[in-house]
């Protein structure tokens, strides 16, 4: 089930939020968890309902090997046998579903078999629920995760707003919220912000990311399936797809948080105007920050992190970028791009640490080292999307010769295929993505994250509790219910 759908915004949330709000008050918080958690196993089989035949001995397993090894923690004896048997099995889970058929073809590929274990379905957000888990366990043996309540648990991992595309949530950030009496106590202001957060992320997801889909698609189909495409056509289709992947996980994470929002949950924030960094390393403190956050903590950090040298901590960035770009798909596109972030990282450091050493006295003025710095910052993130979003290394290759001029005599259109107007709305939206506040920024009042916080948003613009915001909220929802015979799937449903 899709938040852009019909069916989701006129039948499911309504009947969901209408019923955890009157449980809440009768016959109490239990029964609004186990009616959240139903709903929500709902909502996940909607697409599939064998897969909840997946979900539910995936948290049963989990749940009862994290309490095992917590136990463990707490009387002296050391939880690392359960932690590695806990990470295998999830792993091996992902793996079979994931990855299966991608390492059955490469062997193949080497070795000259023919093996193939037939058509495997994905099933919808198996790798945001893994991750979740395997740092529950990992928590449980570092003694830092409680013995916590079955069925906040169980909420805890199938909480519909985050179930499918994330954000990647942490046991310490919304436990204590399910655990809380007032979160089971509606209240009208939750529901006026979330549903305002909710329209935002709505709008964006329908009226500007599916809006450029077909020309992104239509530019990295003709890579596929020709490699001969007008420079200008190149960089247009490129450049589609790098907004329409912005405001499509934007939306996203905007509609993640106001749909929780709404139950009196906050979650944390994934999203903060990534186009905005100024390096590498700033990108990946604004994209997918729970996933940075993840690769972080565990994965970098349980490497050596930067405690072993500089180049320990070069090759550390590498294999955990390496590994992040794997964790997208089963594909050597997103492996390329992984290791392009990877390197990107290390070069970034290295360049700061040469820069201290060589340039500190320089007197640059802060604005042009800003923008320069976000300039390149995002001619470099979009390269990356080109290896994102090609449907294999030889389109990427074909793509990037069309972009510089180097490639196969073009076959596809005329040089104004992509028209002028499309180029006049590609240059609003960096202009928005650049000089406007995002929807943190703009209900930072109301939803207070530390990492909007120290940001210098423009001012003027702040979400209120009035008619003028309702209004406001209400159009950008018209506008997309009415549009939504044309909405798409997220594309971090593929994920």
């Amino acid at each position: 089930m899709l938040f852009n759908s019909h069916i989701f915004l006129f039948v499911f949330l309504p009947v969901t939020l209408a019923g955890f709000c009157v449980l809440s008050r009768w016959p109490g918080p239990k029964a609004a968890k186990l009616w959240l958690t139903l709903a929500s196993l709902f909502f996940y089989g909607w697409w599939n309902p064998i897969y909840v035949g997946l979900i539910v001995p995936s948290m049963l397993f989990n749940f009862w090997l994290g309490s095992w090894i917590g136990r463990r923690v707490r009387g002296g004896r050391s939880g690392k046998g359960p932690l590695y048997f806990g990470i295998t099995a999830n792993l091996l889970l992902l793996g079979y579903y994931k990855y299966a058929n991608f390492f059955v073809a490469n062997v193949n590929l080497l070795a000259g078999t023919d093996w193939a274990l037939g058509k495997i379905i994905l099933p919808l957000g198996i790798s945001f629920f893994t991750f979740t888990q395997i740092a529950y366990l990992m928590d449980a043996s570092r003694g830092v995760a409680c013995e916590y309540d079955f069925w906040d648990f169980l909420l805890f991992v199938t909480f519909f707003p985050h179930l499918i595309a994330g954000p990647i949530i942490h046991h310490s950030e919304m436990m204590p919220q399910f655990a809380e009496r007032k979160t089971y106590r509606f209240q009208w202001e939750n529901l006026a912000i979330g549903l305002s957060i909710f329209a935002i992320g709505l709008f964006k997801k329908v009226m500007i990311a599916d809006g450029l889909s077909g020309h992104a698609g239509k530019v990295f189909g003709a890579a596929a399936s020709t490699g001969g495409i007008y420079p200008g056509d190149a960089w247009a289709g490129v450049l589609c797809y790098t907004f329409q992947i912005y405001f499509d996980f934007s939306g996203y994470s905007d509609m993640a948080i106001g749909l929780a929002k709404m139950f009196g949950i906050v979650l944390p924030l994934n999203f903060n105007s990534p186009y905005k960094a100024t390096s590498i390393s700033d990108f990946w403190r604004r994209w997918h920050m729970t996933l940075s956050r993840f690769l972080r903590d565990y994965l970098y950090i349980p490497l050596g992190g930067n405690r072993h040298g500089p180049a320990r901590r070069y090759s550390n960035l590498i294999v955990t970028m390496l590994l992040g770009g794997f964790w997208h798909g089963a594909a050597w596109t997103f492996v390329l791009w992984g290791a392009f972030h990877g390197i990107g990282l290390a070069i970034n450091h290295l360049w700061k640490d040469f820069f201290k050493t060589n340039f500190a006295h320089w007197h640059i003025p802060a604005w042009a080292t800003m923008w320069s710095a976000r300039a390149f910052t995002f001619f470099l993130v979009v390269m990356g999307w080109v290896l994102f979003r090609a449907s294999d290394l030889a389109a990427a290759g074909h793509l990037f010769e069309s972009m510089f001029g180097f490639g196969a005599a073009p076959v596809m259109g005329t040089p104004t295929l992509l028209k002028t107007k499309l180029w006049l709305w590609l240059a609003l939206l960096l202009a928005g993505v650049w000089l406007l506040p995002n929807t943190a920024e703009l209900t930072r009042e109301q939803l207070p994250y530390p990492s909007v916080l120290k940001e210098r948003p423009s001012p003027g613009l702040r979400w209120q509790l009035n008619s003028l915001w309702a209004g406001v909220a209400a159009l950008l929802l018209a506008a997309s219910v009415l549009s939504l015979s044309r909405a798409g799937e997220f594309l971090y449903y593929n994920f």
